[in-house]
């Protein structure tokens, strides 16, 4: 029953968030607070890792949160749910692609989804930052973010940097 119900949160993810990875937090945030099959720390985790791993965010997000529902096969399952909506959708589109390309009612649709999009991703990212604030996290964001605007370095210069801050924080169970 697990991995049915499984396969229908992920592929009700994948069929309804839109703009990317991190479209999906919303609805990864709403599964841990009412299936509590991983915690909201564990999903920030979960984000934090797939930020920084070779892949689409919300594919690796899935991953990781079937692996922390129900192991190996909540993993593929996850995965593979996450992705079908989107599978699906592009072989019916490709049909009619120069149809839908120039349909203004397509056009609008699209370019009103993208703020309310936006607006899902804030509210998810307040609430997360709000519930989950620690001394280190906090000098740390200061830190990086006073040196990103003055050293214009590639991202995943500074997510290298708070991935090891994190681990080693981890490793020695530094807290507030």
């Amino acid at each position: 029953m697990i991995y049915i119900n499984l396969f229908l949160q992920f592929f009700h993810i994948g069929l309804f968030s839109f703009g990317g990875g991190y479209a999906t937090l919303p609805f990864l945030y709403h599964i841990a607070e009412v299936q509590k099959w991983y915690t909201v720390k564990q999903l920030t985790d979960m984000i934090a890792i797939s930020s920084i791993t070779p892949g689409p965010v919300g594919v690796n997000v899935a991953t990781f949160a079937g692996f922390a529902t129900s192991g190996i096969f909540g993993a593929i399952i996850a995965t593979t749910s996450v992705i079908l909506p989107s599978y699906i959708l592009v072989i019916i589109i490709s049909k009619a692609l120069e149809q839908f390309e120039s349909n203004k009612n397509v056009r609008a649709a699209i370019y009103a989804l993208k703020p309310a999009g936006c607006g899902l991703l804030a509210a998810v990212g307040i609430d997360m930052f709000v519930n989950n604030v620690n001394l280190l996290g906090m000098f740390l964001f200061a830190i990086l973010f006073v040196v990103s605007m003055k050293q214009k370095r590639d991202p995943l210069f500074y997510l290298g940097i708070s991935a090891v801050t994190g681990l080693l924080a981890g490793f020695l169970h530094i807290t507030n």
